[in-house]
C-alpha cells in the first residue's frame, strides 16, 4: 500500500470498506468530524461542500410575504379586535383595502412585488380581486384547514403557470394537469412511492429503472422491505469520444431497455444529481417515442427539481404526460429548502387513473373499502386524491394538504417568477454556479468544456478520467492497485479541512467525488480544485518515486 499523502490518514483501508455502505449523506457526518478537527489543529476554515443547500435566497417575494402578513393581521384586527386577539378576515372589498394599504405604506419591502403580483394575477388568470386576495389573507394567518386540501384553487392555477413556463414550454392544455402540493421534494417521493404501492399500481419486488447516477435516496427507498424492488440501472455512462470525459448522457442502448416488459416503472432525475446535466433532447425525444410506441404501461417519476438552471429545459412531464408523476421542489432555485415547498403534478388524462380502473375485482373492491369514507364513489376517486388521502391515512384527509403559508410562499415565488418577464433572478442564480463552476476548474489547472445542459448546480468529477488524461493508463493502475476511493475524501477532510460527496453513493463511478457549487462563497471553489490537484499530484510523487 503507498504512504503518500493520501494514505497518511486516522481511518483505515478496512474502516473506508465499511463506511462504503453508508448514504453519501451519512458519510459526511464522518468527514465533517475529521475536518472539523483538523480544523480546530489548523488556522484552515472547514469547506463543506457536500450540502446542496443553496447560499442564496430570493429576498423579493418574501419581503412581499411578510409585508402580506402585516396587511393581514390588519385585516383581522378590522373584525375583531381585542388585545391579542382578532378575527377571520372578510373577503369583501379586501383586494381594494390591500391597495390602499400599500399606497398608504410606499416603502413596505415587497411591497411594490405584491402589487405587481396581484395585478398579473387577476389579470393573466382571469381571478376575481377580492377572491384571490382573501385566499392570500386568510391563509397566510393559517386559521383555516387547507381546501381544497390537494391544493388552493388560486394557488393551484398559479404553480401551474409557473411549472408550465420553467418545466413544461409549449405543452398542450396546462390547465389539465392536476397539482398536490406538498411539503418538499422529500415528501412528494414518499407519497408516490406509498401510493403506487398502496393502490396496486407498483408491487413489491417489482422490476423498476433507476436513471443512474442518480439521488440517493430514490436507490435506498427501493431496497426497503416495504418495496423490495428489483433494480434495472439505466446507466449515463456515455463519455466524450475526443477526451474521454463523462457527458453524462444516456446512449441509445441504454434507453432502449426501457422496452422491456417486465421494468414497470422509470424513477429520472432530470438534470440529474450529482452529474447536474439535462437529458439532450435527442435522447427526450428517443425516450418518449419508446413509451408512446413500446410502453404506454410504464411508469414515469421526473424529478426536475434542478431544470431552471438549465437554459430551454423541457421535462419529460410535457414529453409524455400521460405516463409522468411530476415533481418539483422550490428549494434550490429561490433557497427556501426551511420552507419544505414542492409539488407532485399529474395530467388528468393519465395511465394510473385507467390502471385504477381495470384492476381485478377483490383488489378494486379492497381499494373501495380504503376510501369509501371519503366519498360514495371511491371507484371514482383519482390517483393523485387518493395519494391526498395516503398522505394522511386516509382517516385523516379532512386534514390533509400543505400549510395555508406554505401554501401562499409558494405562491408568491410562482409569481414573483411568472412576472419577471426579462428572467433577471434567473440570471442571476444562473451566474453564480456558472462563476462557481469555473473557479473550480481553474483551481485544478483545467480547461472547462463547454456545456449547454449543465445545470452546474454540482459538479462530478472523476478522478480517475483526470488521471488517466493528465498521466496515463500506468498511473491508473497505479491508483487502483494501492488506494481506496474514499482515500481522496478523507485526505481532503483531514489535510485541508474539506467536505465532498463520494460518486459511488449515487451510484456513479466510484472514483468520483460531487462537489456543492451551491453553499459556499465563489472564491472558495478555486481553493478546493487547488486542493484536488494538491492530493492528486501527491499520488503522482508516490508514483514517480515508485517507477525510479
Amino acid at each position: 500500500m503507498a504512504t503518500g499523502v493520501i494514505r497518511h490518514l486516522s481511518v483505515t483501508l478496512e474502516q473506508q470498506k465499511e463506511l462504503e455502505k453508508l448514504s453519501p449523506f451519512e458519510l459526511k457526518d464522518k468527514l465533517i468530524q475529521l475536518a472539523s478537527e483538523a480544523t480546530r489543529q489548523s488556522a484552515q476554515t472547514m469547506l463543506n461542500a457536500g450540502r446542496g443547500n443553496p447560499n442564496w435566497i430570493a429576498t423579493t417575494p418574501r419581503q412581499a410575504f411578510f409585508t402580506l402578513g402585516t396587511f393581514a393581521i390588519e385585516e383581522s384586527k378590522r373584525v375583531w379586535d381585542q388585545p391579542d386577539l382578532g378575527g377571520m378576515p372578510q373577503k369583501p372589498g379586501m383586494a381594494k383595502r390591500l391597495m390602499q394599504f400599500l399606497d398608504s405604506n410606499p416603502n413596505a419591502p415587497g411591497g411594490s412585488m405584491l402589487r405587481t403580483a396581484i395585478d398579473f394575477a387577476v389579470k393573466e388568470f382571469e381571478f376575481d380581486p377580492d377572491a384571490f386576495v382573501h385566499e392570500l389573507v386568510d391563509s397566510i394567518i393559517g386559521d383555516q384547514y387547507p381546501s381544497p386540501d390537494r391544493m388552493l384553487v388560486h394557488a393551484e392555477r398559479v404553480v401551474r403557470a409557473y411549472l408550465n413556463k420553467e418545466m413544461c414550454p409549449g405543452i398542450k392544455a396546462p390547465e389539465k394537469i392536476d397539482i398536490f402540493a406538498v411539503e418538499g421534494g422529500t415528501a412528494a417521493m414518499c407519497y408516490i412511492f406509498d401510493s403506487l404501492i398502496v393502490n396496486h399500481l407498483l408491487h413489491r419486488g417489482d422490476k423498476v429503472a433507476l436513471a443512474v447516477p442518480t439521488f440517493t435516496p430514490y436507490i435506498e427507498i427501493c431496497h426497503l422491505d416495504r418495496f423490495n424492488f428489483e433494480i434495472t440501472e439505466i446507466k449515463a455512462d456515455e463519455v466524450s469520444p475526443s477526451d474521454g470525459r463523462h457527458t453524462w448522457q444516456y446512449p441509445d442502448a441504454e434507453i432502449d431497455r426501457l422496452a422491456d416488459p417486465s421494468v414497470k416503472a422509470l424513477f429520472f432525475v432530470n438534470p440529474g444529481n450529482p452529474p447536474s446535466v439535462a437529458m439532450r433532447a435527442s435522447s427526450m425525444n428517443r425516450l418518449a417515442s419508446l413509451i408512446q410506441s413500446q410502453r404506454p404501461d410504464l411508469i414515469v417519476v421526473t424529478d426536475d427539481v434542478y431544470g431552471t438552471f438549465v437554459p430551454g429545459f423541457r421535462s419529460l412531464m410535457a414529453e409524455v404526460p400521460q405516463n409522468t408523476i411530476g415533481v418539483y421542489s422550490f428549494s434550490k432555485y429561490f433557497g427556501c429548502t426551511g420552507w419544505r415547498l414542492g409539488v407532485v403534478a399529474i395530467h388528468q388524462d393519465n395511465i394510473f387513473d385507467k390502471a385504477l380502473a381495470n384492476l381485478p375485482n377483490e383488489t378494486r373492491r379492497q381499494l373501495n373499502t380504503r376510501y369509501g369514507p371519503l366519498t360514495l364513489h371511491p371507484e371514482s376517486l383519482k390517483f393523485i386524491d387518493r395519494m391526498v388521502a395516503d398522505s394522511r391515512c386516509v382517516a385523516l384527509n379532512h386534514t390533509a394538504g400543505l400549510s395555508l403559508p406554505q401554501q401562499v410562499q409558494m405562491t408568491l415565488f410562482s409569481l414573483f417568477a411568472l412576472s419577471d418577464k426579462k428572467d433577471r433572478y434567473k440570471k442571476l442564480t444562473k451566474e453564480i454556479v456558472q462563476r462557481r463552476l469555473k473557479a473550480l476548474w481553474d483551481g485544478m489547472n483545467l480547461p472547462l468544456p463547454p456545456d449547454p445542459l449543465r445545470a452546474d448546480y454540482y459538479a462530478t468529477l472523476d478522478i480517475m478520467v483526470w488521471a488517466e488524461k493528465t498521466h496515463g493508463p500506468r498511473f491508473v493502475e497505479f491508483l487502483k492497485n494501492n488506494y481506496h476511493p474514499f482515500d481522496i475524501l478523507f485526505a481532503l477532510a483531514e489535510k485541508f479541512s474539506t467536505v465532498l460527496l463520494n460518486g459511488s453513493g449515487f451510484a456513479g463511478p466510484d472514483w468520483s467525488v460531487r462537489v456543492s457549487l451551491a453553499n459556499l462563497p465563489d472564491e472558495a471553489y478555486g481553493k478546493i480544485g487547488g486542493q484536488l490537484a494538491a492530493v492528486v499530484h501527491r499520488a503522482v510523487e508516490v508514483w514517480k518515486d515508485q517507477q525510479s
